[in-house]
């Protein structure tokens, strides 16, 4: 594709895509060595070991290398809102603006007042005062996770909100709706969990590579116990949120389910896919081409999962664009096509509503907006042009998602072996281990961020769930100076991710401190 005609829309999607991409790389190895470092110092604390402090300090160190970049990725990413995506930030700033501000004035704030102390605060402060400080280091990094999960979590299923027709925005009317959703919860502890399994690997490289060189072992090996107790702890957590979102996420997102499974046509006692290669030679979802050239499944499982019941239905992307099928609140779901009409009914009611209200009409606009509460749950839809528009890209959804699963069942098999010869043989002289430990580093940043794709790509056309598509949301930017900040932005954050890597490596060649 010519990068010329590529749209100022997609250059924009690409542009917050890169820098999310780029901070996600630094936000779980945060979280998850603030989580590790404090449970070292807590075993310093209470057993006054000096070695668990010198443990402590190291990784301490690589917290704060990596600390400082993620900042300036997180805060470029923000800015983004209001440069390309101002139309977004109108329509639902008043809601997905108060996560945002909750999680710079009270989590960003206790993080960065806390962490002075931590890094600082070695020979200042008492034992217990410093081990505090670290925990609300590590609290302070979750709650700015936890805040801003909220938001994310907000535009794929928006609740307690108004739209104000008057103001043309959506308005909070219900606070602890938005913060207790549960596809917010689901979604804050699968992400969170994630950024412990993400550190957990990172240590244990780390260490693995300090026992292939045979230096600082007992350092490694204290360092890889308690990450392989958090890793296997923790891959085995996201399994278990990871059901729990894709529950809502059958039951909110039903389009990125059936995108995730590659399923065309649904049926009562769906399987789940295992292992599947999709055909290309499929090029629209009402034809009659297999999906599939080859599939392994586990027989009605999807329905389970999905439904809670092994003989459920599960609606493919053809019953979902044609309508028709039972939801489980008992109603009939409503095709694409009736789906636009009501949604091009809600927009003409707003248009109707300000035109009455400008006229003196007050009767008529009361009932213009009677009209656009009935149709707001399609306001979205009125502004898609065809049923194709509501098909997220499937192969890379597909295959993001099964991925990122096989990576994790992996990862729950290592670390098993890892604390099986921790414990009962000897992991010092085991060289095939420790070099699988040094190499499955990338694989968890892989199936971290993989995760995320599933969750952006496979919600597509939409910034918030059936009511503002992507292409609504844009600026009126042109793409020129969105592709120019592109390149700007792909060339400072590689700068850093490399600026970051380079200084890492140094203080992992230059090890722990020696008391």
């Amino acid at each position: 594709m010519d990068l010329l005609s590529i749209t100022a829309t997609n250059w924009a999607r690409a542009q917050f895509a890169l820098t999310a991409g780029y901070h996600w790389i630094f936000v779980p190895l945060t979280i998850g060595l603030g989580l590790i470092m404090a449970i070292m110092e807590s075993l310093y604390v209470k057993t006054g070991d000096e070695k668990w402090k010198q443990t402590t300090k190291f990784w301490q160190k690589i917290f704060g290398i990596n600390f400082a970049i993620g900042v300036a990725t997180g805060i470029i990413q923000e800015f983004q809102f209001g440069t390309n995506w101002s139309n977004y930030s109108w329509f639902v700033g008043d809601i997905f603006g108060a996560p945002l501000a909750i999680e710079g004035i009270i989590a960003f704030f206790l993080e960065a007042t806390f962490i002075t102390i931590m890094f600082f605060g070695w020979n200042r402060v008492s034992k217990k005062v410093h081990l505090m400080s670290t925990w609300l280091v590590f609290v302070g990094a979750t709650l700015s996770a936890f805040w801003i999960l909220v938001a994310n979590a907000w535009m794929q299923h928006p609740v307690g909100m108004e739209f104000n027709p008057d103001t043309v925005r959506n308005e909070m009317v219900d606070f602890w709706a938005v913060v207790v959703s549960p596809v917010a919860y689901n979604k804050f502890l699968h992400a969170l969990f994630s950024c412990f399994a993400v550190a957990a690997s990172f240590v244990a490289g780390v260490s693995g590579w300090y026992l292939l060189k045979k230096r600082n072992v007992d350092f490694a090996v204290r360092s890889l116990k308690i990450s392989s107790i958090v890793g296997l702890a923790t891959f085995i957590l996201i399994a278990v949120t990871g059901d729990g979102s894709a529950y809502e996420v059958a039951q909110k997102q039903p389009m990125k389910l059936a995108a995730m499974e590659g399923l065309y046509e649904g049926k009562e006692g769906t399987g789940l896919v295992a292992i599947g290669l999709l055909n290309n030679a499929k090029e629209s979802y009402n034809d009659n081409t297999d999906p599939y050239i080859a599939k392994i499944e586990i027989p009605k499982m999807l329905s389970f999962l999905g439904y809670r019941d092994m003989n459920a239905f599960v609606p493919g992307i053809k019953d979902i664009i044609d309508g028709g099928y039972t939801l489980p609140d008992g109603t009939t779901a409503l095709s694409f096509e009736e789906r636009k009409a009501r949604g091009q009914i809600a927009i003409q009611a707003l248009a109707d509503y300000h035109v009455a209200i400008e006229e003196g009409r007050n009767t008529d606009a009361a009932n213009h907006e009677l009209i656009l509460k009935e149709n707001y749950a399609h306001f979205g839809y009125g502004y898609l042009e065809t049923a194709e528009d509501m098909i997220p890209d499937v192969p890379l959804t597909f295959y993001s998602f099964h991925l990122m699963v096989m990576i994790g069942m992996f990862f729950i098999l290592f670390f098993m072996i890892l604390l099986f010869f921790l414990y009962k043989k000897d992991i010092k002289n085991t060289r095939w281990l420790q070099y699988a430990a040094l190499w499955t580093i990338p694989l968890s940043f892989i199936a971290s961020q993989l995760g995320w794709i599933v969750a952006e790509v496979g919600r597509q056309p939409w910034t918030i769930q059936d009511i503002l598509p992507v292409e609504v949301a844009a600026s009126a930017v042109s793409a020129g100076n969105i592709t120019a900040t592109f390149i700007m932005f792909t060339l400072v954050f590689t700068g850093l991710l490399i600026a970051e890597v380079t200084i890492m490596v140094k203080q992992i060649k230059k090890g722990p401190e020696q008391n």
